[in-house]
């Protein structure tokens, strides 16, 4: 009975022996097929592509230098410190004052002005008999203001509603004074104001705009050197001896201004591509700047540098408020773009001058004829030919009637066989 016992024992043991073994070469076998599909996969990725709407770009990134019409201004007081008139961008008209600076007695007159500014509000609180239905226009057109003077953060906004408070001030201390009687002491501060106002505005010298256009307060010195004038002096030598820093900020100067003409500025570089050797004068193409908007660029100019580059001018006429900043800037030339169908060219077989891919369908595969309408280095955009097309291509018209048209989430082969489709 002990003999039978360590038989039924030795024979259970061999069999989960032999079930451990079947398990351990059932791992392997699935670790060896992951692997070796995880190989397939790196060393000879899926052969479908999906077709999808996409965009397709013909664009170089090229440094450029900003050309702009644009005349600087500078009073002879100009070591006086300045007062902004019109803020940085605001549009001013031919001769409206820009900018203005300091007397050299200014803050000394400001303190006086302003005490004699209390004085006469307290007298004319103190005399009702003074008070009319133009005082108390004015009374509550002060107190607007001086609400709304709370709310303003920008201190352009805050300098003009210190302004108009002072002119309703002003005006309302004239009105007193023609109400009350002559050489009474509300009249002696009014005059004694008048004075110093007087003496005030005399001494302040005002910078009017030469010109319509933007207002800048940023000038780098080359405004007379970098002009649409002198295109044909530029080339690569003389604007790299300019030792600019691309994509740095033009300072703003605390002694000139200048006035910008808003309708067009003009984008210098210097290219060495296929395309910009074969670019034309008068042709349309497009700039995409470092906020990545895209405006259309006009080349005006083409000069050759050498036997290997060129340089281009071009001139746009949008954008030119955030290019007022720079002087020397980095963009992306856009010599063509096209929308549509997006497939690989490795996609595409050439085959008697005309295009294919194949599509697979539930593992059916069929060639379908293709147009190119724009190829770039790895991709192109594709479309179907017309009925008219196909007849010009010499099809029949039973041919025709069999042309597939190839379309969005289709699914394409790379590097197709055409021998392998019927």
């Amino acid at each position: 009975m002990e003999q039978k016992n360590k038989k039924v024992t030795k024979k259970v043991s061999s069999s989960s022996q032999k079930k451990k073994i079947i398990i351990y070469l059932t791992l392997i076998a699935i670790l060896f097929y992951v692997a070796y599909a995880i190989y397939l996969l790196v060393k000879q990725p899926t052969n479908i592509f999906t077709i999808e709407e996409g965009k397709l770009y013909q664009e170089e990134t090229v440094i450029g230098y900003v050309i702009r019409d644009e005349k600087v201004v500078r009073g002879e007081n100009y070591k006086n410190g300045m007062m902004q008139i019109k803020s940085e961008g605001e549009r001013a008209a031919k001769e409206e004052n820009i900018f203005r600076y300091y007397s050299s007695n200014e803050e000394n007159l400001k303190k006086k002005i302003e005490e004699l500014d209390n004085k006469i509000q307290e007298v004319m609180l103190n005399d009702t008999s003074l008070f009319n239905s133009d005082m108390k226009l004015l009374e509550n057109q002060i107190d607007e203001k001086v609400a709304d003077i709370n709310q303003i953060q920008d201190s352009t906004k805050l300098t003009e509603y210190k302004k108009t408070i002072n002119d309703l001030v002003t005006k309302k201390a004239q009105i007193a004074g023609d109400l009350s009687p002559k050489g009474s002491y509300l009249n002696q501060l009014i005059e004694e104001r008048r004075g110093y106002e007087s003496q005030l505005n005399s001494g302040a010298e005002y910078v009017t705009a030469p010109m319509s256009g933007i207002v800048s307060y940023k000038v780098d010195g080359l405004e007379e050197t970098l002009t649409p004038e002198n295109f044909s002096s530029l080339s690569k030598e003389y604007l790299e001896s300019l030792n600019l820093k691309t994509g740095k900020l033009v300072a703003t100067s605390e002694e000139s201004g200048k006035v910008i003409d808003n309708f067009s500025c003009y984008i210098v570089t210097v290219s060495s591509s296929e395309e910009t050797k074969n670019a034309e004068v008068g042709k349309t193409i497009k700039v995409r700047l470092s906020n990545n908007t895209e405006i259309p660029a006009e080349i005006t100019n083409i000069f050759k540098e050498n036997e290997e580059e060129v340089v281009l001018i071009l001139k746009i006429e949008k954008q030119i408020e955030e290019l007022i900043n720079y002087r020397k800037i980095t963009f992306d030339l856009i010599w063509w773009d096209d929308s549509g169908l997006k497939v690989p060219n490795q996609a595409i077989v050439t085959m008697d001058d005309l295009h294919y891919v194949v599509r697979n369908r539930a593992g059916y595969l069929s060639k379908m004829l293709v147009k190119i309408k724009k190829q770039g280095e790895k991709y192109s955009i594709v479309e179907t030919y017309s009925t008219e097309e196909l007849k010009q291509l010499g099809f029949s018209n039973e041919e025709i009637a069999k042309y597939k048209k190839v379309s969005i989430y289709d699914e394409i082969l790379l590097n197709p066989n055409l021998e392998d489709v019927q």
